[in-house]
């Protein structure tokens, strides 16, 4: 070795030699790329929803955006113009029609939250060994088809039926008929037949959220509340029903959004001259083939609900939904 290669492997003094670097190990190489795809893993399982996303859900809006603004016949074809007043003949057209969709919906919600919220509270803390069955009844429905369930209603609402006979008897009918819910003695083809067939199919989706929310309460929190002297309806009040709340409005939302859309309720219980908004959309759609109407329609039913449940989210309070 020569001086000036000795000169320069030898440290100067004063200083701590740099230990040379050590080659990786294998195991270590593959420890780490391991660990990169672990910190990717989250976003590759997320590419199957969101191409779900966008093939189901961002593809058609894009498409029907396009058509609302449109003009034309299914014969020689539609073409964007930028027609904004589709909307506004929509509105001013079909406005009792939104009206009616909005009233429906929120009768059946509220009917849905009276029924549902006794029933998932006898399931979360009263069944006992009886909480399997009880949930199996609950989504029994969803093993029939929703139109056959309707169809059903449609014979158990008939004039010669047993419940409107019992339902005449109990002179109910006449109170229902001086609300406007019924017409004399008949309730099928009438608003109340409509609410009916909505709040029974939209049940379990009330239901079911409910149940979660009130299953995850600790019970010692009812049982603290019970030793500092509280009443039944005081722990009801100050313990359950706050604690369930992000159960109340998910049952909620998940009952008004489909209910305000929906045509087939209205089409096979409700009177002809008395149809929901979604009722236009599908004859506007499959019968008269104006499909700018249609789009307008739909883009309009979308922006009002999604206006009511922003602000019903931050009315309630949820941090869990907002």
């Amino acid at each position: 070795m020569t001086a000036a290669a000795h000169s320069e492997a030898r440290p100067e003094p004063g200083t701590t030699p740099k230990p040379k670097p050590s080659p990786a190990s294998p195991f270590r190489r593959a420890l780490h790329a391991f660990w990169r795809e672990i910190r990717r893993a989250p976003y590759l399982l997320l590419l199957p929803g969101i191409a779900w996303l966008v093939l189901f859900f961002l593809v058609p809006v894009y498409y029907q955006a396009k058509m609302s603004v449109s003009s034309g016949s299914l014969e020689t074809g539609f073409g964007v113009t930028w027609s904004w007043s589709t909307f506004s003949d929509a509105l001013s057209e079909y406005d009792e029609h939104f009206l009616r969709s909005l009233y429906y919906a929120g009768s059946a919600t509220v009917l849905c939250l009276i029924l549902a919220y006794p029933l998932a509270y006898t399931i979360a803390f009263r069944a006992g060994r009886w909480r399997n069955v009880l949930l199996v009844l609950v989504i029994a429905p969803f093993f029939t088809s929703f139109l056959v369930r309707t169809l059903a209603w449609k014979t158990i609402l008939s004039d010669n039926g047993a419940v409107v006979g019992y339902l005449n008897d109990l002179h109910i009918t006449n109170l229902t008929a001086t609300l406007g819910l019924t017409e004399g003695d008949r309730v099928l083809a009438t608003p109340l037949a409509v609410v009916t067939g909505l709040t029974y199919n939209f049940l379990p989706f009330m239901i079911l959220p409910l149940y979660a929310s009130l299953e995850r309460i600790d019970p010692r929190l009812h049982e603290a509340a019970r030793d500092l002297y509280a009443s039944p309806a005081a722990v009801f009040r100050r313990v359950t029903l706050p604690l369930s709340m992000p159960g109340v409005v998910a049952g909620t939302l998940l009952t008004f959004i489909p209910a305000s859309g929906d045509y087939i309720n209205a089409q096979l219980l409700g009177a002809p001259q008395e149809t929901m908004i979604g009722n236009v959309i599908q004859a506007r759609y499959l019968k008269v083939h104006d499909y700018p109407t249609a789009a307008a329609l739909s883009f309009v039913l979308m922006a009002v609900i999604l206006a009511i449940v922003t602000v019903y989210i931050r009315r309630a309070g949820t941090e869990d939904l907002v």
